[in-house]
């Protein structure tokens, strides 16, 4: 397994650490450089800025994004480690060189479940971190360095999940252990990032490629129980996704589109939602994991559409 401890901002580890979230966004000013370090989740740690050369916290990979500062504030927000967005252009703008656009592009490496120690807890770094070191640096438990970071690590994990009363070592197996690494538990910014990548960025319904209105819609709800996996979702262009959560049109477990009658019937218009009905959604994720859930649109057509 490989671990990568990175450097982190000292205010952004200390806003988050308060905060204690489900997610975050390790976030790096520029999108150029694309973080491949590692694979689904395994552990991303948090390493302070020198002289404080320690190993505080970390979380769990689940993905990197290059993204327009905006769309990571919309799906991120405070767990950005910023209070507003104003604030994160602000830190955009000390980190790079270049002169940034209105909404430059970054770096977002996505974490879920993270955590943050107490002082007490701290990892002094391995005896082999340079102090030349900026970014980060990757540590393999196939080497007796990694190995024996890892068990550090590992061992303060289980004794936080302990302390929030897991129950017994088969749970925090559950929770930290094998299970978890195949199959990280997603965020509703982790939901959005994933399912716009998924997707290519483009509406699954019209093509549409102007990322600012393109949304990850939930085909069942979050409050109804529908999970935050990818294939609980579709981006959709923000008024195709109105409609849909309002059951004006649906996606037969066929992968077609179907547009309500109500839509003349009560607006007296439609003509380019009608223009799709009966045919295919024009983008689908190329990973057949990651395309629609036919029970998901089941539900979808049998509880939100009205025909």
């Amino acid at each position: 397994m490989k671990l990568w401890v990175g450097v982190t901002d000292n205010n952004w580890f200390e806003m988050l650490r308060q905060r204690r979230p489900a997610e975050v966004n390790f976030w790096q000013p520029s999108g150029r450089q694309a973080f491949r370090a590692l694979t689904a989740g395994e552990p991303f740690l948090f390493k302070l800025h020198s002289p404080l050369n320690f190993i505080v916290g970390g979380g769990f990979f689940v993905s990197y994004s290059a993204l327009p500062a905006s769309l990571a504030w919309d799906a991120f927000g405070l767990d950005n480690g910023v209070e507003t967005a104003e604030s994160l252009m602000e830190r955009i703008r000390k980190y790079r060189s270049d002169e940034p656009s209105p909404d430059p592009v970054i770096g977002c490496n996505i974490l879920t479940a993270p955590f943050f120690w107490e002082r007490r807890d701290w990892i002094p770094v391995p005896s082999d971190w340079a102090k030349n070191i900026v970014r980060g640096k990757t540590y393999d438990t196939a080497s007796e360095v990694g190995a024996e970071l890892w068990r550090q690590v590992d061992a303060r994990i289980r004794q936080g999940a302990r302390d929030e009363t897991v129950p017994d070592d088969d749970a925090l197996e559950s929770r930290y252990g094998k299970e978890y690494l195949r199959k990280a538990r997603l965020g509703q910014g982790a939901f959005r990032v994933l399912v716009t990548n998924a997707y290519q960025r483009r509406c699954a319904l019209t093509g549409e490629r102007t990322l600012p209105v393109l949304q990850a819609a939930h085909i069942k709800p979050f409050s109804k129980s529908g999970p935050n996996s990818i294939e609980n979702g579709l981006l959709l262009r923000s008024d195709v996704h109105t409609l849909f959560d309002l059951g004006y049109l649906t996606v037969t477990p066929e992968l077609r589109v179907e547009v309500s009658h109500r839509i003349k019937e009560e607006w007296e218009n439609g003509r380019e939602y009608y223009a799709h009905h009966g045919k295919e959604l024009i983008v689908v994720p190329e990973r057949q994991s990651s395309r629609p859930g036919a029970d998901f649109l089941q539900w979808h057509n049998e509880s939100v559409f009205r025909p």
